[in-house]
């Protein structure tokens, strides 16, 4: 083994700019997108009646457990890649470069898949402005919504942050006034008249509708996990990463709720499973046409938001991956002037391009479910397992949070996570998403061989052994304690279990 010294902090040069509110809103913005305007009647036809609400519940309770997973691994390790530094950190010991590896691999894959579901559901809601649309037509809007996407994106960060927070106010009145409408309208009887059988949990249906609504309702709180990606350009990570995930979890499982439930008091769960379009429906119903057609306006504008942060977020994932040589190394380049990952945001917006043309051209609920199955494998497991090896192999690394409960959220994640998975083929029926995500997995492998040949590294050269953030400067890590960024230049000690250290200068940020 030996110890390989970076040339740059780990932070790559990225300026620490974004607060908490910023945070939460861009957590917020892609947590609550299209998803619950578009997986409602998923998730009512998954279960069949207004049991539904279990599904929503049921995604909360993961998200939460999985989101303390997030909240002490990027509080202590608050660098741009979010799962990217976690699996590097912990797994370095026994396989060297290929967790990291195969985690890039499939986020270039699941990321966008994400994206994609977002401009589905805005092609969806645009139908019911423009009736006629042709799938044609739905085709070219989408991918034109992802190019403008990509070019707002090509700007500094601080703008971008505003940007978000007015996004995310848009979105806060867009699923309000679905809100209202919905109980201004209520019935009762509609939302807690419940089939009989609803909750008998003897029988396979419910637990297949079960894991099928888990499915759902992770996929509509998937984004708590924003910031974590975000993590070298937020103010004092160690106490705004974990609030930032806790708070909009929460948050967002509060509207759900309010959401779902007043959905289900206007009209029958036939009608509801039914359309594509429930927002724009519950609206027209409650105060006619012209309002519905208004806040499907706003609808439209919080789908863009959604797509607008994960995008921001995910293209961080390959820039330090590559950076640190364990990825293509075209994807390590930096604008010159606005300091953002050019390759990495342009490749996610011509997967989530062809992401949203493959999902336009079968079924919303296909793309949802593949896109999970991907994601369990390397990076929702693979995090569990990291959040423990870390805790066993780098006892001294600073942890400004640490688990509520532990183990217990950790194995509650595990345990959600398998579930989606072992149930992926019954969720998606003749789509095989276990089997492509297994081939997708197993490409990457190969892939990384072959890389690992070129590069001479495990396991065709020595494992490099480079525990980054333990014996990190504090005022570096937090961007001192005032939010500020840390002064161009400041040194991060790199210690390898030899004891042998290094230094490397970090990148200034032009003025």
């Amino acid at each position: 083994m030996s110890a390989g010294p970076r040339t740059t902090t780990p932070d790559g040069g990225f300026v620490r700019r974004i607060g908490l509110f910023q945070a939460t809103a861009i957590n917020m913005s892609q947590m609550c997108g299209i998803g619950p305007f578009v997986t409602i009647p998923l998730m009512v036809g998954t279960f069949g009646g207004p049991q539904a609400v279990l599904g929503f519940l049921a995604g909360a309770l993961l998200a939460l457990a999985d989101g303390l997973i997030w909240a002490e691994l990027g509080a202590a390790m608050p660098g741009a890649g979010g799962t990217y530094i976690y699996l590097r950190e912990a797994f370095q010991y026994r396989t060297g470069r290929l967790m990291p590896f195969l985690f890039v691999w499939t986020a270039i894959l699941f990321i966008p898949l994400i994206m994609s579901t977002g401009v589905l559901g805005m092609v969806q809601y645009l139908q019911y402005l423009w009736p006629s649309m042709s799938q044609s037509e739905g085709d070219v809007v989408g991918v034109g919504v992802v190019v403008l996407v990509v070019l707002l994106l090509w700007r500094r960060i601080e703008s971008i942050g505003l940007l978000s927070t007015v996004m995310w106010v848009v979105m806060l009145i867009s699923v309000g006034a679905v809100i209202i409408a919905c109980y201004t309208d209520f019935d009762a009887d509609l939302a807690f008249t419940y089939p009989d059988g609803a909750f008998d949990m003897g029988t396979t249906g419910f637990w297949l509708a079960f894991v099928g609504g888990l499915n759902i309702g992770i996929y509509d709180y998937l984004g708590y996990n924003t910031t974590a990606y975000l993590g070298a350009e937020i103010k004092n990570p160690g106490r705004v990463l974990p609030r930032s995930i806790v708070y909009s979890i929460v948050g967002i499982m509060g509207i759900y709720l309010i959401m779902q439930i007043g959905v289900l008091g206007v009209t029958d769960t036939d009608t509801i499973s039914g359309s594509s379009s429930i927002g724009s429906l519950v609206l027209e119903k409650a105060w006619g046409k012209g309002a519905a057609r208004t806040v499907t306006v706003l609808i439209l504008i919080t789908a863009f938001a959604s797509v607008f942060a994960g995008l921001l977020g995910g293209s961080r994932v390959p820039y330090d991956a590559a950076r640190d040589r364990v990825f293509f190394k075209h994807f390590a380049r930096l604008h010159p002037r606005h300091r953002f990952p050019t390759v990495g945001l342009v490749t996610m917006g011509v997967v989530t391009a062809a992401g949203f043309l493959i999902g336009n051209h079968t079924d919303f609920n296909t793309i949802i479910v593949l896109l999970t199955a991907v994601m369990v494998i390397v990076q929702a497991v693979s995090q569990v397992a990291a959040l423990i090896v870390l805790r066993r192999r780098q006892p001294g690394l600073r942890r400004p949070y640490r688990m509520w409960l532990y183990p217990v959220p950790a194995v509650v994640s595990l345990v959600g996570w398998i579930a989606i998975f072992c149930y992926a083929d019954k969720n998606s029926p003749d789509r095989h998403p276990i089997e492509w995500a297994l081939a997708w997995v197993g490409l990457g492998c190969v892939a990384f061989l072959i890389w690992a040949k070129v590069e001479r590294t495990w396991p065709f050269g020595p494992r490099e052994i480079d525990e980054v953030y333990v014996n990190r400067n504090e005022a570096d890590m937090d961007g001192r304690i005032d939010g500020e960024p840390a002064p161009a230049g400041a040194a991060a000690s790199e210690v390898g279990p030899g004891g042998a250290g290094a230094t490397g200068g970090g990148v200034a940020e032009p003025a």
